[in-house]
């Protein structure tokens, strides 16, 4: 017989750390908003949830593998906002910043979820942060939860 293993939207049981950038505020605040009302309405009480304020988009990955070495700290989740500019920086930023949380996930073991927005214009950022297309913050938080109840059910899986 198959074994399937898929995760759940349980969360109550966990704890979550939540790593936003405060460049492009207007759209990662609201990105919080969205993050920390999906964990609220999937049974995650406050005092379960830490939220981290960083400079940018870069230090994001620095302080999700600190808040991953955390025992408090079942799962982080990332929010910022790339916008791209005249210049090849947002290039650079953009694939440091997505390799770095990519290899915290790795180094770690722990369930983290990506939530970094990069996009052409400010208009665009707003829209993937609460307007037209949804909040990419509940996104990643929704996706934090399920990749978490996926990797707890590994644990426990023999073969």
């Amino acid at each position: 017989m198959v074994r399937v293993v898929e995760g759940n939207l349980s969360a109550g049981q966990y704890s979550f750390g939540i790593v936003v950038s405060r460049f492009n505020g207007i759209v990662t605040q609201q990105l919080l908003r969205g993050a920390m009302d999906c964990l609220l309405r999937h049974g995650v009480a406050e005092e379960r949830i830490t939220v981290v304020h960083c400079p940018g988009a870069f230090e994001i990955p620095h302080v999700a593998k600190q808040l991953a070495g955390n025992d408090h700290v079942d799962a982080v989740i990332c929010l910022g906002c790339i916008i791209r500019g005249e210049t090849p920086h947002f290039e650079y930023i953009a694939k440091e910043v997505s390799r770095g949380i990519g290899q915290v996930a790795l180094d770690t073991g722990v369930a983290t979820a990506f939530g970094v927005l990069t996009t052409e214009n400010l208009e665009q950022a707003l829209e993937r942060a609460g307007a037209k297309a949804g909040n990419k913050g509940w996104d990643a938080a929704l996706s934090a939860i399920e990749q978490l109840n996926v990797t707890t059910q590994l644990k426990g899986v023999k073969h």
